[in-house]
């Protein structure tokens, strides 16, 4: 049995990742009970796993989309796993980037427009 399976939990954690960037919509940002301490909490579209907001992360999403956390939701970020210090110790954890590009076409979008036809010289 997966350790991760043992102990599940509705928190994304590194190991979720699975080795890959993930690229989401921001739904919702809270606060909440996680572990006896309120902490901020963001949502993503379409997905069950919420991030716990640390102040590293938060200040990433604010220097680009303001301080505002209502004016967060619909953006889009990049979730990856890297190691990070905590207490003085390397741990593994999460740290986001917003995208500087948007996102690049699905195979859907291409299939659009692919009925689409092609302009005469």
């Amino acid at each position: 049995m997966n350790y991760d399976e043992m102990y599940p939990s509705r928190y994304l954690r590194p190991s979720d990742l699975g080795g890959r960037e993930a690229r989401v919509t921001i739904n919702d940002v809270t606060t909440e009970l996680v572990g006896g301490e309120r902490k901020n909490v963001m949502a993503f579209a379409g997905k069950n796993k919420q991030l716990v907001l640390n102040k590293t992360n938060a200040n990433a999403i604010m220097r680009v989309h303001g301080k505002e956390t209502d004016a967060w939701i619909g953006k889009e970020l990049i979730l990856f796993a890297t190691t990070v210090d905590f207490r003085g110790e390397p741990v593994p954890g999460i740290r986001v980037k917003v995208p500087t590009q948007p996102k690049r076409p699905t195979p859907a979008d291409d299939d659009v427009n692919d009925q689409t036809p092609p302009l005469s010289a």
